[in-house]
């Protein structure tokens, strides 16, 4: 990356002023690093407050309390046979503790800080602009807002309203785009006429930035060995499964068959839109994975299976898996502490967990067998979402949660599930061509390149040089000292 020294120069003196200190990569992986100094003013701050101090908490690794907490080794929920039917461990990481309340918050950090501390992103002049179908520009947003610059959010005007309260705020300068979640080239469009007309902003899009990918491959990763590690001898990793979205949480897969080479990585999207499944469209209310397109960051020869989810089996479970009522028929057969965990699934993390309910049917996972899925963000994120549910539907009922659970948990089966071969992911991998160089102005030869294996080595390798320029930028400032 080339550095620019002229405005490097004013963004340390920034941060310097505002004494905004940047955690390293391996900081946001092992906050066992994370300096004492910065850990005694963590205990001050709460997890969403707009100090810069909390950008120490963009890790998966935060105590799980609302105010003044440190690190712990993370928090993940296992799903007992007795919900899912299968036999396979399921192991969700649960994203409810980042701040903004999504690890999206930690792509954006991938996407913005390697810019920041290379001087290609000016806070005192440039305005950081984060297109999105929902967490990510949040999580722009709030990075933008620790770092002291000007965001400007773009999501679909379908999105829930929590989303643009929250956005607005904070500050930022919020863009609703026709559509709803799957209309993802509406919102490429605002970003092309931000571009022509408004030279100060810089665009970090989330589906095209590596730092996104690049962040999940060595957080999400790592922490799901480590946890995988800690369940003792016996058992084998046997699958990852993401939502696909922009496929930043995806990478988190490549990271971990460099350990598990047999594993399969497994992707899920809604059936509405079936654009992996079925290089099909439409829209649909799965929040937080748009579709219609194969993301630019998306190493999809390394997928191995694509699974298409009816979001209305996500919308249904969501009212099941938190209204009182869902809440209190469940416990005839599951423990009060386990169903207590529930509301920390959002819609797609709900998606997530019959993807991988639907994976250890299709391969017949048996007890040694794990599978790991991330719980992106929590139904806090969605109360206007249920609000809207009761208002159309009614009250929720014992019958209802007997005839969800029944037809939606009960009744999982291996459908509208597929396995990749290696002419499927080629495919795929060619159908990044209608997006990306007709639409988006990329070249043949930057397509071809993203089919060489080496070339995704080479890009997410780059962290140890990130947080050797990030330790550099935090000598300059000096904040460190200051605290």
């Amino acid at each position: 990356m080339q550095i620019n020294e002229e405005v490097l120069a004013r963004t340390i003196q920034r941060c310097r002023e505002r004494r905004i200190l940047i955690p390293t990569f391996a900081q946001q992986r092992d906050p066992h690093l994370v300096p004492e100094k910065v850990k005694s003013r963590l205990k001050e701050v709460g997890l969403w407050e707009i100090d810069p101090i909390d950008l120490f908490r963009i890790t998966w690794k935060n105590e799980p309390v609302e105010h003044g907490g440190l690190f712990g080794d993370g928090t993940w929920i296992e799903f007992p046979p007795e919900l899912t039917g299968v036999e396979a461990r399921i192991i969700g990481l649960v994203g409810k503790y980042f701040p903004t309340g999504s690890h999206k918050v930690g792509a954006a950090f991938g996407c913005l800080v390697p810019r920041l501390v290379t001087g290609q992103f000016d806070p005192t002049v440039n305005k950081a602009v984060w297109p999105s179908t929902g967490n990510y520009c949040r999580g722009g947003a709030f990075d933008s807002a620790l770092l002291d610059c000007t965001a400007v959010a773009i999501l679909p005007e379908e999105m829930s309203r929590e989303r643009f309260d929250w956005l607005e705020s904070i500050g930022a300068e919020v863009i609703a785009t026709p559509g709803c979640e799957s209309n993802v080239k509406e919102v490429y469009d605002k970003c092309w006429e931000i571009r022509k007309t408004r030279p100060d902003c810089v665009i970090f899009n989330q589906f095209d930035e590596f730092g996104n990918a690049v962040w999940h491959y060595h957080m999400t990763g790592s922490i799901i060995q480590e946890i995988f590690e800690r369940l003792g001898e016996g058992h084998q990793l046997a699958a990852y499964v993401s939502a696909t979205g922009s496929a930043g949480t995806v990478a988190a897969g490549d990271f971990l068959r460099t350990k598990h080479p047999l594993m399969r990585v497994v992707v899920s999207e809604a059936l509405q839109c079936p654009t992996l499944y079925q290089f099909g469209f439409g829209g649909h209310r799965i929040e937080g994975i748009g579709d219609k397109h194969v993301p630019w960051i998306h190493n999809v020869r390394n997928t191995d299976m694509v699974c298409a989810i009816d979001d209305e089996q996500c919308m249904s479970l969501l009212r099941l898996f938190n209204e009182p009522v869902g809440h209190e028929y469940l416990m005839r057969t599951l423990t009060g502490d386990f169903v207590a965990q529930l509301p920390l699934l959002g819609i797609s993390s709900i998606c997530n967990l019959i993807t991988a309910i639907k994976t250890a049917q299709y391969h017949e996972f048996g007890s040694r067998d794990v599978i790991f899925t991330c719980l992106t963000d929590s139904a806090d994120l969605y109360e206007s979402r249920l609000r809207d549910l009761s208002d159309e539907r009614g009250p929720y009922t014992t019958e209802r949660a007997i005839a969800d659970q029944a037809r939606y948990i009960d009744g999982v089966v291996m459908d509208h599930m597929r396995e990749l071969t290696y002419f499927d992911r080629k495919a795929l991998h060619n159908f990044k061509y209608f997006t990306w160089i007709e639409q988006q102005g990329k070249t043949v030869e930057a397509l071809r390149e993203l089919w060489d294996p080496d070339f995704w080595v080479r890009t997410f390798n780059q962290v140890e040089e990130w947080d050797r320029l990030i330790e550099s930028f935090n000598r300059e400032t000096g904040v460190l000292d200051l605290l």
